[in-house]
């Protein structure tokens, strides 16, 4: 069955006829592309939660709190952790690292030539893996070449790459 709809959607005029400036829709997968003319709820989007919708401004309120919060454990980490440690699964760590960025920058690249906005999701949570990856390289690796190394990786690779997930991450946001 064709309905006749007016261009902006919404619904048919009566007794419309179908012509130029109607379109015809069959059934309910081939609802009106969006005119750009509706506003979002605030705190909606693709990153909202479930109760984000509800209550915005306690997640905010929990968000900053729970930030601030971290603050004065900084201070007490920066002062009690050992200057050196031992980690039995050393090899896992950096490999599972490096696993993630894999993943992040074969699924932003896959969605980016699906032309997908979730894009935007996998290339921000990819440059923080890359930014993580950089400061640890650096911050545990031994004097010398060692460190030199790091930071050429970092410099060179790691930190421009960073950069360019960081704006296709940007590009891809929704416009509200």
């Amino acid at each position: 069955m064709t309905i006749a709809m007016p261009l902006g959607g919404g619904t048919p005029a009566r007794g419309a006829v179908a012509g130029t400036s109607h379109r015809p829709v069959h059934g309910p997968a081939h609802r009106p592309a969006p005119t750009g003319r509706t506003r979002r709820a605030a705190g909606a989007g693709p990153l909202a939660g479930p109760g984000a919708d509800r209550h915005p401004g306690l997640a905010a309120r929990l968000l900053i709190g729970l930030g601030l919060a971290l603050l004065p454990w900084l201070v007490v980490l920066a002062t009690t952790l050992p200057g050196t440690a031992t980690a039995d699964h050393w090899a896992l760590a950096w490999t599972g690292l490096d696993c993630l960025e894999a993943a992040g920058l074969i699924s932003t690249g896959v969605l980016l030539r699906r032309g997908d906005p979730r894009r935007c999701l996998t290339a921000a949570a990819t440059a923080v893996l890359l930014l993580c990856d950089a400061w640890f390289d650096t911050t545990t690796s031994a004097p010398g070449a060692q460190f030199g190394s790091a930071v050429a990786m970092a410099v060179l690779v790691e930190l421009p790459l960073a950069c360019c997930c960081v704006r296709l991450a940007l590009r891809a946001l929704p416009r509200g």
